[in-house]
């Protein structure tokens, strides 16, 4: 037998390992996106399609999973969180912070909502949510008028109502459509920011 075809081979089963560990990531992040929050390994087998056995010899651990599909959200959000801070009036600048938070927050919900459901158990889902918490209050900052910046209270308040949190509660507790939730956020955060004109 020629000295390449045992490294075709290996080749071969190289590319059909990293191609069933990418149909796992998928379904795994698939089944979230529609709302089963903590998917069983079976239920990732069958989207995969892929045995059982797969889904355990690649991921051994829920962490490395659960890092893969951070990854994934991360690219495809990315742009979102990448974009200049808003300028112009201090009500502008807060109009053009809820428009991006509210269609970032619903890009993510399923799978922050899945993360914080499995966060007691995982580090990584906590240490994500940590950051993901910092960077969405350095945003804000960034943007935010100096004489608001200053004042550290008010900065809280306003983490606090444009958080990811409170558009859940208006959201999924409170059943509001994406309209109403914005609407209240409005409502809240505006007199906050007007405190300071």
């Amino acid at each position: 037998m020629p000295a390449s075809q045992p490294q075709k081979k290996q080749d071969g089963r190289r590319l059909r390992s990293a191609a069933s560990r990418r149909r796992i990531v998928e379904a795994m992040r698939d089944l979230v996106r529609e709302g089963t929050v903590s998917p069983r390994a079976e239920e990732v087998a069958a989207r995969a399609d892929v045995g059982l056995r797969s889904v355990f010899r690649h991921f051994d651990d829920m962490e490395s999973l659960y890092r893969e599909i951070g990854d994934l959200i991360l690219i495809d959000v990315a742009p979102m969180l990448e974009l200049p801070p808003p300028s112009g009036t201090a009500d502008e600048i807060l109009e053009e912070m809820i428009d991006r938070r509210a269609k970032l927050f619903e890009r993510i919900m399923p799978f922050r909502v899945a993360a914080d459901m499995n966060a007691h158990r995982s580090p990584f889902l906590a240490d994500d949510r940590a950051r993901m918490n910092t960077a969405f209050r350095d945003i804000m900052r960034s943007a935010l008028p100096t004489a608001v910046r200053k004042d550290r209270v008010l900065v809280d308040a306003l983490d606090a109502v444009l958080s990811f949190d409170f558009w859940r509660r208006l959201r999924v507790d409170q059943r509001l459509s994406i309209a109403q939730a914005r609407r209240v956020v409005e409502a809240t955060a505006a007199p906050l920011i007007g405190a300071k004109r």
